[in-house]
């Protein structure tokens, strides 16, 4: 999985991802790179979801087979 139908140009996005795992607020980063607040709430929703897809597939081959 990954981030589709982003209007943001590529180097938006990696500046975000970089806001992002320094837990920099979406609101904060929106103003560093000024673009719309929402904007960047909906970047840092996609990227939990690509985070969470991933997980959930570490967590399906970890546990794969019969658990007690």
């Amino acid at each position: 999985m990954k981030i589709t139908r982003c209007k943001l140009s590529k180097k938006v996005q990696r500046r975000l991802l970089e806001f992002f795992t320094a837990e920099v607020t979406a609101r904060t980063a929106a103003d560093l790179l000024d673009i719309q607040p929402n904007t960047a709430v909906l970047f840092d929703h996609k990227i939990r979801l690509v985070i969470d897809y991933h997980l959930s597939l570490e967590a399906d081959e970890l546990f794969d087979g019969e658990v007690e």
